[in-house]
Protein backbone atom coordinates (compact mmCIF):
# COMPACT_ATOMS: atom_id res chain seq x y z
CA UNK A 1 0.00 0.00 0.00
CA UNK A 2 1.40 3.40 -0.97
CA UNK A 3 1.86 6.13 1.56
CA UNK A 4 1.26 9.84 1.34
CA UNK A 5 2.88 12.56 3.40
CA UNK A 6 -0.12 12.55 5.74
CA UNK A 7 0.40 8.92 6.84
CA UNK A 8 3.40 9.93 8.97
CA UNK A 9 1.19 12.30 10.97
CA UNK A 10 -1.71 9.95 11.72
CA UNK A 11 -1.71 9.29 15.46
CA UNK A 12 -5.07 7.52 15.66
CA UNK A 13 -6.12 5.23 12.80
CA UNK A 14 -9.78 4.60 12.03
CA UNK A 15 -11.07 1.03 12.16
CA UNK A 16 -12.63 1.56 8.72
CA UNK A 17 -9.16 2.14 7.23
CA UNK A 18 -7.48 -0.83 8.89
CA UNK A 19 -7.49 -2.97 5.75
CA UNK A 20 -6.03 -0.17 3.66
CA UNK A 21 -7.33 1.95 0.82
CA UNK A 22 -6.89 1.57 -2.94
CA UNK A 23 -3.69 2.96 -4.41
CA UNK A 24 -3.84 5.70 -7.00
CA UNK A 25 -1.14 7.50 -8.94
CA UNK A 26 -0.01 11.06 -8.33
CA UNK A 27 -0.63 13.46 -11.22
CA UNK A 28 2.74 14.09 -12.88
CA UNK A 29 1.77 16.12 -15.95
CA UNK A 30 -0.82 18.53 -17.28
CA UNK A 31 -4.23 16.95 -17.73
CA UNK A 32 -7.50 17.52 -19.57
CA UNK A 33 -10.94 16.20 -18.65
CA UNK A 34 -14.64 17.01 -18.86
CA UNK A 35 -15.29 17.00 -15.11
CA UNK A 36 -12.67 17.54 -12.41
CA UNK A 37 -13.69 16.58 -8.88
CA UNK A 38 -11.58 17.73 -5.94
CA UNK A 39 -11.94 15.29 -3.04
CA UNK A 40 -12.12 11.49 -2.91
CA UNK A 41 -14.72 11.09 -0.17
CA UNK A 42 -18.32 9.97 -0.42
CA UNK A 43 -19.51 13.11 -2.22
CA UNK A 44 -16.65 13.07 -4.73
CA UNK A 45 -16.70 9.33 -5.46
CA UNK A 46 -20.50 9.23 -5.78
CA UNK A 47 -20.53 12.27 -8.09
CA UNK A 48 -17.76 10.73 -10.17
CA UNK A 49 -19.66 7.49 -10.63
CA UNK A 50 -22.91 9.26 -11.52
CA UNK A 51 -21.19 11.51 -14.08
CA UNK A 52 -19.08 8.82 -15.74
CA UNK A 53 -22.32 6.88 -16.24
CA UNK A 54 -23.62 9.95 -18.10
CA UNK A 55 -20.76 9.61 -20.58
CA UNK A 56 -18.41 12.31 -19.26
CA UNK A 57 -14.64 11.99 -18.95
CA UNK A 58 -14.23 12.38 -15.19
CA UNK A 59 -11.11 12.90 -13.07
CA UNK A 60 -10.98 12.86 -9.26
CA UNK A 61 -8.01 14.47 -7.50
CA UNK A 62 -7.28 14.26 -3.77
CA UNK A 63 -4.56 16.05 -1.82
CA UNK A 64 -3.95 12.97 0.31
CA UNK A 65 -5.12 9.34 0.00
CA UNK A 66 -8.56 8.26 -1.14
CA UNK A 67 -11.12 7.97 1.70
CA UNK A 68 -8.65 9.60 4.13
CA UNK A 69 -10.82 12.63 4.88
CA UNK A 70 -13.94 12.66 7.01
CA UNK A 71 -15.40 9.72 5.05
CA UNK A 72 -12.80 7.33 6.47
CA UNK A 73 -13.27 8.67 10.01
CA UNK A 74 -17.05 8.68 10.26
CA UNK A 75 -19.36 6.68 12.53
CA UNK A 76 -21.10 5.57 9.30
CA UNK A 77 -24.74 5.84 10.31
CA UNK A 78 -26.97 6.08 7.25
CA UNK A 79 -30.14 7.79 8.35
CA UNK A 80 -32.45 10.76 7.85
CA UNK A 81 -32.46 11.28 11.63
CA UNK A 82 -29.78 13.91 12.13
CA UNK A 83 -30.12 14.55 15.82
CA UNK A 84 -32.85 17.04 16.75
CA UNK A 85 -33.37 19.11 13.57
CA UNK A 86 -36.90 18.96 12.20
CA UNK A 87 -38.58 21.19 14.79
CA UNK A 88 -35.78 23.73 14.26
CA UNK A 89 -36.06 23.50 10.46
CA UNK A 90 -39.82 24.07 10.53
CA UNK A 91 -39.25 27.18 12.65
CA UNK A 92 -36.35 28.53 10.57
CA UNK A 93 -37.18 27.39 7.04
CA UNK A 94 -40.83 26.36 7.01
CA UNK A 95 -42.62 23.04 6.77
CA UNK A 96 -42.01 22.55 3.04
CA UNK A 97 -38.21 22.84 3.28
CA UNK A 98 -38.08 20.69 6.42
CA UNK A 99 -40.01 17.97 4.58
CA UNK A 100 -37.72 18.27 1.54
CA UNK A 101 -34.66 17.85 3.78
CA UNK A 102 -36.08 14.60 5.15
CA UNK A 103 -36.98 13.35 1.68
CA UNK A 104 -33.57 14.25 0.19
CA UNK A 105 -31.76 12.22 2.83
CA UNK A 106 -34.23 9.35 2.61
CA UNK A 107 -33.85 9.17 -1.17
CA UNK A 108 -30.06 9.21 -0.78
CA UNK A 109 -30.28 6.39 1.74
CA UNK A 110 -32.49 4.35 -0.60
CA UNK A 111 -30.09 4.90 -3.52
CA UNK A 112 -27.20 3.66 -1.40
CA UNK A 113 -29.21 0.62 -0.37
CA UNK A 114 -29.98 -0.05 -4.04
CA UNK A 115 -26.26 0.03 -4.93
CA UNK A 116 -25.46 -2.41 -2.15
CA UNK A 117 -28.18 -4.82 -3.28
CA UNK A 118 -27.63 -4.55 -7.04
CA UNK A 119 -23.86 -4.91 -6.88
CA UNK A 120 -23.89 -7.32 -3.91
CA UNK A 121 -21.48 -5.10 -2.00
CA UNK A 122 -20.10 -6.86 1.09
CA UNK A 123 -20.00 -3.90 3.48
CA UNK A 124 -21.50 -5.16 6.78
CA UNK A 125 -24.87 -3.72 5.76
CA UNK A 126 -27.46 -3.95 8.52
CA UNK A 127 -30.94 -2.46 8.86
CA UNK A 128 -31.14 -0.64 12.20
CA UNK A 129 -33.41 1.70 14.07
CA UNK A 130 -31.95 5.14 14.64
CA UNK A 131 -32.71 6.97 17.85
CA UNK A 132 -32.01 10.23 19.61
CA UNK A 133 -32.23 10.18 23.39
CA UNK A 134 -32.02 12.56 26.31
CA UNK A 135 -31.37 12.11 30.00
CA UNK A 136 -32.49 15.60 30.99
CA UNK A 137 -34.58 17.34 28.29
CA UNK A 138 -37.62 15.20 27.39
CA UNK A 139 -39.57 18.30 26.34
CA UNK A 140 -37.05 18.89 23.53
CA UNK A 141 -37.71 15.45 22.07
CA UNK A 142 -41.43 15.86 22.54
CA UNK A 143 -41.30 18.96 20.32
CA UNK A 144 -39.25 17.02 17.76
CA UNK A 145 -41.83 14.21 17.85
CA UNK A 146 -44.57 16.73 17.07
CA UNK A 147 -42.47 17.90 14.11
CA UNK A 148 -42.25 14.27 12.90
CA UNK A 149 -46.03 14.02 13.05
CA UNK A 150 -46.47 17.33 11.25
CA UNK A 151 -44.10 16.25 8.46
CA UNK A 152 -45.39 12.68 8.21
CA UNK A 153 -42.11 11.12 9.35
CA UNK A 154 -42.36 7.54 10.58
CA UNK A 155 -41.16 7.37 14.19
CA UNK A 156 -41.83 6.36 17.78
CA UNK A 157 -41.67 8.46 20.95
CA UNK A 158 -40.82 6.32 23.98
CA UNK A 159 -38.55 6.02 26.99
CA UNK A 160 -37.13 2.64 25.95
CA UNK A 161 -33.90 1.90 24.09
CA UNK A 162 -31.51 -1.08 23.93
CA UNK A 163 -28.70 0.72 25.77
CA UNK A 164 -28.93 1.50 29.48
CA UNK A 165 -27.81 5.13 29.52
CA UNK A 166 -30.48 6.56 31.81
CA UNK A 167 -32.67 7.93 29.02
CA UNK A 168 -35.81 9.82 30.06
CA UNK A 169 -37.09 10.12 26.47
CA UNK A 170 -36.20 8.47 23.16
CA UNK A 171 -37.29 9.34 19.62
CA UNK A 172 -36.82 6.49 17.16
CA UNK A 173 -36.77 6.34 13.36
CA UNK A 174 -37.14 2.78 12.00
CA UNK A 175 -35.60 1.14 8.92
CA UNK A 176 -32.38 3.12 8.71
CA UNK A 177 -29.06 1.33 8.20
CA UNK A 178 -25.39 1.11 9.09
CA UNK A 179 -22.45 -0.22 7.09
CA UNK A 180 -18.69 -0.23 6.61
CA UNK A 181 -18.11 2.99 4.62
CA UNK A 182 -14.75 2.09 3.10
CA UNK A 183 -15.93 -1.32 1.86
CA UNK A 184 -18.92 0.41 0.27
CA UNK A 185 -16.84 3.14 -1.36
CA UNK A 186 -14.24 0.69 -2.64
CA UNK A 187 -17.04 -0.96 -4.63
CA UNK A 188 -18.25 2.39 -6.01
CA UNK A 189 -14.69 3.39 -6.88
CA UNK A 190 -14.08 0.08 -8.69
CA UNK A 191 -17.23 0.64 -10.76
CA UNK A 192 -16.13 4.21 -11.51
CA UNK A 193 -12.70 3.04 -12.71
CA UNK A 194 -14.22 0.21 -14.73
CA UNK A 195 -16.32 2.78 -16.62
CA UNK A 196 -13.24 4.82 -17.50
CA UNK A 197 -13.02 7.29 -14.62
CA UNK A 198 -9.58 8.45 -13.48
CA UNK A 199 -8.34 9.19 -9.98
CA UNK A 200 -5.16 10.81 -8.68
CA UNK A 201 -4.05 11.02 -5.06
CA UNK A 202 -1.33 13.14 -3.41
CA UNK A 203 -2.42 15.83 -5.88
CA UNK A 204 -3.25 19.05 -4.07
CA UNK A 205 -5.22 21.65 -6.03
CA UNK A 206 -4.35 25.22 -5.03
CA UNK A 207 -5.92 27.61 -7.54
CA UNK A 208 -8.59 27.79 -10.23
CA UNK A 209 -9.52 30.26 -12.96
CA UNK A 210 -12.93 30.10 -14.59
CA UNK A 211 -13.40 31.21 -18.18
CA UNK A 212 -16.26 31.00 -20.67
CA UNK A 213 -15.56 27.40 -21.71
CA UNK A 214 -14.53 25.89 -18.40
CA UNK A 215 -11.89 25.99 -15.68
CA UNK A 216 -8.10 25.90 -15.43
CA UNK A 217 -6.90 24.42 -12.15
CA UNK A 218 -3.34 24.54 -10.82
CA UNK A 219 -1.77 21.86 -8.64
CA UNK A 220 0.77 22.32 -5.87
CA UNK A 221 3.41 20.83 -8.17
CA UNK A 222 2.74 23.37 -10.93
CA UNK A 223 0.66 21.22 -13.28
CA UNK A 224 -2.48 22.52 -14.98
CA UNK A 225 -5.76 20.62 -15.25
CA UNK A 226 -8.25 21.87 -17.82
CA UNK A 227 -11.87 20.90 -17.29
CA UNK A 228 -15.31 21.93 -18.49
CA UNK A 229 -16.66 21.66 -14.94
CA UNK A 230 -15.07 21.63 -11.46
CA UNK A 231 -16.68 20.15 -8.34
CA UNK A 232 -15.09 21.09 -5.00
CA UNK A 233 -15.99 18.27 -2.59
CA UNK A 234 -13.25 19.12 -0.09
CA UNK A 235 -14.94 20.59 3.00
CA UNK A 236 -13.81 24.18 2.50
CA UNK A 237 -13.27 24.81 -1.21
CA UNK A 238 -9.54 25.00 -1.97
CA UNK A 239 -10.23 28.49 -3.38
CA UNK A 240 -13.02 30.60 -1.90
CA UNK A 241 -14.25 31.80 -5.32
CA UNK A 242 -15.58 35.00 -3.65
CA UNK A 243 -18.23 32.92 -1.90
CA UNK A 244 -17.03 33.91 1.61
CA UNK A 245 -17.26 30.26 2.65
CA UNK A 246 -14.79 30.82 5.48
CA UNK A 247 -17.48 33.02 7.10
CA UNK A 248 -20.39 30.69 6.27
CA UNK A 249 -19.03 27.38 7.52
CA UNK A 250 -18.28 26.40 11.12
CA UNK A 251 -15.71 23.60 11.61
CA UNK A 252 -16.15 21.12 14.45
CA UNK A 253 -13.80 18.40 15.65
CA UNK A 254 -15.27 15.22 17.16
CA UNK A 255 -13.81 11.99 18.50
CA UNK A 256 -14.49 8.25 18.41
CA UNK A 257 -13.34 5.32 20.56
CA UNK A 258 -14.12 1.69 19.78
CA UNK A 259 -14.04 -1.28 22.16
CA UNK A 260 -14.33 -5.01 21.53
CA UNK A 261 -17.56 -6.53 22.90
CA UNK A 262 -19.38 -9.85 22.66
CA UNK A 263 -21.54 -10.71 19.64
CA UNK A 264 -24.63 -10.65 21.88
CA UNK A 265 -24.15 -6.93 22.63
CA UNK A 266 -27.25 -4.87 21.81
CA UNK A 267 -27.69 -3.12 18.46
CA UNK A 268 -29.16 0.17 17.28
CA UNK A 269 -27.80 3.56 16.18
CA UNK A 270 -28.31 6.15 18.90
CA UNK A 271 -27.17 9.68 19.61
CA UNK A 272 -27.79 11.96 22.58
CA UNK A 273 -29.61 15.27 22.34
CA UNK A 274 -27.67 16.42 25.42
CA UNK A 275 -24.23 18.03 25.37
CA UNK A 276 -21.57 16.87 25.06
CA UNK A 277 -23.03 14.54 22.43
CA UNK A 278 -22.59 10.79 22.64
CA UNK A 279 -23.07 8.58 19.57
CA UNK A 280 -23.51 4.81 19.96
CA UNK A 281 -23.47 1.95 17.44
CA UNK A 282 -21.83 -1.43 16.91
CA UNK A 283 -20.25 -3.15 13.93
CA UNK A 284 -19.17 -6.74 13.25
CA UNK A 285 -15.56 -7.46 14.21
CA UNK A 286 -13.16 -10.38 14.14
CA UNK A 287 -13.54 -13.79 15.77
CA UNK A 288 -17.29 -13.48 16.28
CA UNK A 289 -16.98 -10.25 18.26
CA UNK A 290 -18.38 -6.76 17.74
CA UNK A 291 -16.94 -3.30 18.07
CA UNK A 292 -18.84 -0.86 20.23
CA UNK A 293 -18.28 2.55 18.61
CA UNK A 294 -18.73 5.57 20.89
CA UNK A 295 -18.43 9.01 19.30
CA UNK A 296 -18.91 12.59 20.37
CA UNK A 297 -17.13 15.14 22.57
CA UNK A 298 -17.33 17.63 19.73
CA UNK A 299 -15.98 21.18 19.95
CA UNK A 300 -15.25 23.96 17.51
CA UNK A 301 -11.90 23.20 15.91
CA UNK A 302 -9.07 24.89 17.80
CA UNK A 303 -11.32 25.75 20.75
CA UNK A 304 -10.92 22.83 23.14
CA UNK A 305 -11.88 24.21 26.54
CA UNK A 306 -11.38 21.11 28.70
CA UNK A 307 -8.41 19.62 30.48
CA UNK A 308 -7.40 16.09 29.51
CA UNK A 309 -8.20 13.81 26.62
CA UNK A 310 -11.51 13.78 24.74
CA UNK A 311 -10.90 10.11 24.02
CA UNK A 312 -10.57 9.35 27.72
CA UNK A 313 -13.89 11.09 28.38
CA UNK A 314 -15.60 8.89 25.79
CA UNK A 315 -13.97 5.80 27.23
CA UNK A 316 -15.00 6.74 30.77
CA UNK A 317 -18.59 7.02 29.54
CA UNK A 318 -18.38 3.60 27.86
CA UNK A 319 -16.87 1.99 30.95
CA UNK A 320 -19.51 3.49 33.24
CA UNK A 321 -22.52 2.67 31.05
CA UNK A 322 -21.49 -0.60 29.40
CA UNK A 323 -18.70 -2.02 31.55
CA UNK A 324 -16.31 -2.29 28.59
CA UNK A 325 -12.56 -2.02 28.88
CA UNK A 326 -10.95 -3.49 25.75
CA UNK A 327 -10.55 -0.31 23.71
CA UNK A 328 -8.94 -1.07 20.38
CA UNK A 329 -9.29 2.05 18.21
CA UNK A 330 -9.39 5.83 18.45
CA UNK A 331 -10.02 8.30 15.66
CA UNK A 332 -11.31 11.81 15.10
CA UNK A 333 -12.93 13.72 12.28
CA UNK A 334 -13.73 17.22 11.12
CA UNK A 335 -17.18 18.35 10.02
CA UNK A 336 -18.53 21.62 8.70
CA UNK A 337 -21.81 23.29 9.64
CA UNK A 338 -23.54 25.78 7.37
CA UNK A 339 -25.24 28.84 8.83
CA UNK A 340 -28.69 27.46 7.95
CA UNK A 341 -27.96 23.86 8.96
CA UNK A 342 -28.68 22.68 5.40
CA UNK A 343 -25.70 21.51 3.29
CA UNK A 344 -24.43 23.34 0.23
CA UNK A 345 -24.65 21.56 -3.14
CA UNK A 346 -24.65 23.59 -6.33
CA UNK A 347 -22.82 26.38 -8.13
CA UNK A 348 -20.26 27.93 -5.81
CA UNK A 349 -21.80 31.40 -6.31
CA UNK A 350 -24.48 32.86 -8.54
CA UNK A 351 -21.73 34.44 -10.66
CA UNK A 352 -20.13 31.13 -11.65
CA UNK A 353 -21.16 28.78 -14.45
CA UNK A 354 -18.67 25.92 -14.20
CA UNK A 355 -17.65 25.53 -10.53
CA UNK A 356 -19.74 23.57 -8.03
CA UNK A 357 -19.41 22.89 -4.31
CA UNK A 358 -20.58 20.09 -2.00
CA UNK A 359 -20.00 20.66 1.72
CA UNK A 360 -21.51 21.41 5.13
CA UNK A 361 -22.94 17.97 5.96
CA UNK A 362 -22.61 18.59 9.73
CA UNK A 363 -21.67 15.00 10.64
CA UNK A 364 -24.26 13.36 8.37
CA UNK A 365 -22.22 13.06 5.19
CA UNK A 366 -23.25 9.53 4.26
CA UNK A 367 -26.68 10.70 3.11
CA UNK A 368 -25.77 14.38 2.73
CA UNK A 369 -22.81 13.69 0.45
CA UNK A 370 -24.83 11.24 -1.62
CA UNK A 371 -27.71 13.71 -2.01
CA UNK A 372 -25.26 16.47 -2.97
CA UNK A 373 -23.68 14.27 -5.66
CA UNK A 374 -27.08 13.64 -7.25
CA UNK A 375 -28.01 17.33 -7.18
CA UNK A 376 -24.76 18.40 -8.86
CA UNK A 377 -25.01 15.62 -11.46
CA UNK A 378 -28.50 16.83 -12.37
CA UNK A 379 -27.35 20.46 -12.57
CA UNK A 380 -24.49 19.53 -14.91
CA UNK A 381 -26.77 17.41 -17.12
CA UNK A 382 -29.52 20.09 -17.09
CA UNK A 383 -32.05 17.87 -15.35
CA UNK A 384 -34.48 19.19 -12.77
CA UNK A 385 -33.82 18.07 -9.21
CA UNK A 386 -36.52 18.94 -6.70
CA UNK A 387 -33.92 19.42 -3.95
CA UNK A 388 -31.61 21.79 -5.85
CA UNK A 389 -33.04 25.01 -4.41
CA UNK A 390 -32.96 23.65 -0.85
CA UNK A 391 -29.22 22.92 -1.13
CA UNK A 392 -28.31 25.87 -3.40
CA UNK A 393 -25.42 27.81 -1.74
CA UNK A 394 -26.70 31.05 -3.25
CA UNK A 395 -30.33 30.45 -2.31
CA UNK A 396 -30.04 29.77 1.42
CA UNK A 397 -32.33 31.96 3.50
CA UNK A 398 -29.75 33.98 5.43
CA UNK A 399 -32.41 36.06 7.18
CA UNK A 400 -33.69 33.04 9.13
CA UNK A 401 -30.13 32.23 10.27
CA UNK A 402 -28.70 35.72 10.73
CA UNK A 403 -28.24 35.23 14.48
CA UNK A 404 -26.04 32.18 13.89
CA UNK A 405 -24.07 33.99 11.18
CA UNK A 406 -23.39 37.00 13.42
CA UNK A 407 -22.47 34.96 16.51
CA UNK A 408 -20.11 32.65 14.60
CA UNK A 409 -18.25 35.52 12.96
CA UNK A 410 -18.10 37.38 16.27
CA UNK A 411 -16.52 34.23 17.70
CA UNK A 412 -13.93 34.28 14.92
CA UNK A 413 -13.07 37.92 15.68
CA UNK A 414 -12.76 37.19 19.38
CA UNK A 415 -10.45 34.23 18.74
CA UNK A 416 -8.27 36.32 16.43
CA UNK A 417 -7.76 38.93 19.15
CA UNK A 418 -7.44 36.41 21.99
CA UNK A 419 -4.76 34.45 20.16
CA UNK A 420 -2.64 37.56 19.62
CA UNK A 421 -2.92 38.65 23.26
CA UNK A 422 -2.44 35.27 24.92
CA UNK A 423 0.95 34.89 26.58
CA UNK A 424 2.95 31.66 26.29
CA UNK A 425 2.83 29.62 29.46
CA UNK A 426 5.72 27.22 28.84
CA UNK A 427 9.42 27.05 28.09
CA UNK A 428 11.24 24.51 25.91
CA UNK A 429 12.08 22.46 29.00
CA UNK A 430 8.38 22.10 29.83
CA UNK A 431 7.64 20.29 26.54
CA UNK A 432 7.95 16.57 27.28
CA UNK A 433 8.36 13.76 24.75
CA UNK A 434 5.13 13.29 22.77
CA UNK A 435 3.71 16.62 23.92
CA UNK A 436 3.29 20.08 22.43
CA UNK A 437 2.42 23.60 23.45
CA UNK A 438 3.09 27.30 22.99
CA UNK A 439 6.42 28.51 24.34
CA UNK A 440 8.38 31.75 24.42
CA UNK A 441 11.84 31.71 22.85
CA UNK A 442 14.20 34.23 21.23
CA UNK A 443 11.82 34.76 18.30
CA UNK A 444 8.80 35.31 20.55
CA UNK A 445 5.68 33.15 20.69
CA UNK A 446 6.40 29.73 19.15
CA UNK A 447 4.61 26.41 18.73
CA UNK A 448 6.72 23.48 19.91
CA UNK A 449 6.36 19.69 19.82
CA UNK A 450 8.91 17.18 21.12
CA UNK A 451 8.87 13.85 19.29
CA UNK A 452 9.59 10.44 20.79
CA UNK A 453 13.30 10.78 19.96
CA UNK A 454 13.47 14.04 21.87
CA UNK A 455 13.73 16.36 18.86
CA UNK A 456 11.90 19.66 19.28
CA UNK A 457 9.87 20.81 16.26
CA UNK A 458 9.14 24.55 16.31
CA UNK A 459 6.70 26.48 14.10
CA UNK A 460 5.14 29.90 13.78
CA UNK A 461 1.56 29.23 14.95
CA UNK A 462 0.08 32.04 12.84
CA UNK A 463 -2.41 30.33 10.53
CA UNK A 464 -1.48 30.85 6.88
CA UNK A 465 -5.14 31.28 5.91
CA UNK A 466 -6.10 34.54 7.65
CA UNK A 467 -3.63 35.02 10.48
CA UNK A 468 -5.31 33.57 13.58
CA UNK A 469 -3.13 31.88 16.21
CA UNK A 470 -3.36 28.08 16.18
CA UNK A 471 -3.95 26.01 19.33
CA UNK A 472 -2.29 22.70 20.18
CA UNK A 473 -4.49 19.56 20.03
CA UNK A 474 -2.76 16.95 22.17
CA UNK A 475 -5.19 14.17 21.20
CA UNK A 476 -4.22 14.49 17.52
CA UNK A 477 -0.73 16.05 17.83
CA UNK A 478 -1.82 18.90 15.58
CA UNK A 479 -2.00 22.70 15.44
CA UNK A 480 -5.65 23.67 14.95
CA UNK A 481 -6.90 27.11 13.90
CA UNK A 482 -9.76 28.35 16.13
CA UNK A 483 -11.09 30.73 13.45
CA UNK A 484 -11.78 28.68 10.32
CA UNK A 485 -10.60 25.17 11.19
CA UNK A 486 -7.35 24.77 9.26
CA UNK A 487 -5.21 22.02 10.79
CA UNK A 488 -1.47 21.54 10.61
CA UNK A 489 0.87 18.72 11.61
CA UNK A 490 3.38 19.21 14.42
CA UNK A 491 5.95 20.36 11.84
CA UNK A 492 3.55 22.72 10.06
CA UNK A 493 2.36 20.54 7.14
CA UNK A 494 -1.24 21.22 6.07
CA UNK A 495 -3.66 18.53 7.25
CA UNK A 496 -6.96 20.33 6.66
CA UNK A 497 -8.01 23.48 4.79
CA UNK A 498 -8.99 26.17 4.10
CA UNK A 499 -5.24 26.89 4.45
CA UNK A 500 -3.13 25.54 1.59
CA UNK A 501 0.27 26.80 2.82
CA UNK A 502 2.19 25.14 5.69
CA UNK A 503 3.04 26.92 8.93
CA UNK A 504 6.52 28.44 8.86
CA UNK A 505 9.17 26.39 10.60
CA UNK A 506 11.37 28.06 13.20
Amino acid sequence: MGESFIDQYIINQSYWLEDGVPDAEKLTDNHETDILIAGAGIAGITAGLLLVKEGFKVTIADANRVFQGTTGYTTAKVTAQHGVVYDQFITQHGKEKAKLYYEANTEAMNWMKQQINEHEIDCDFSIQEAGVYTTSQPEQLEKEWKAYQELGIDGEFTDQMPYDVGASAVLKMPNQFQFHPVKYLKALLNEYLKLGGKIYEKTRLIDADEHSNGVEVKTEDGHVIRAKKLIAATHFPFVDFKGLYFSRLKPERSYTSAAIVEESFAEGMYISADNPTKSIRTTPYKDGKKLLIIGGEGHKTGQNDIEGSRYERLESFAKAKFGVSDFKYRWSSQDLYTVSGIPYAGLVTGHHEHIYIATGFRKWGMTGGTAAAHIIKDLITHKHNRFQHLFDPSDHDVSSSIGTFVSENANVGAELVKGKLKSPGKSEEDILSGEGGIIKDQSGKTGAYRDEEGKLHKVDITCTHMGCECAWNQDERSWDCPCHGSRFAFDGAVLEGPAVTPLKKK
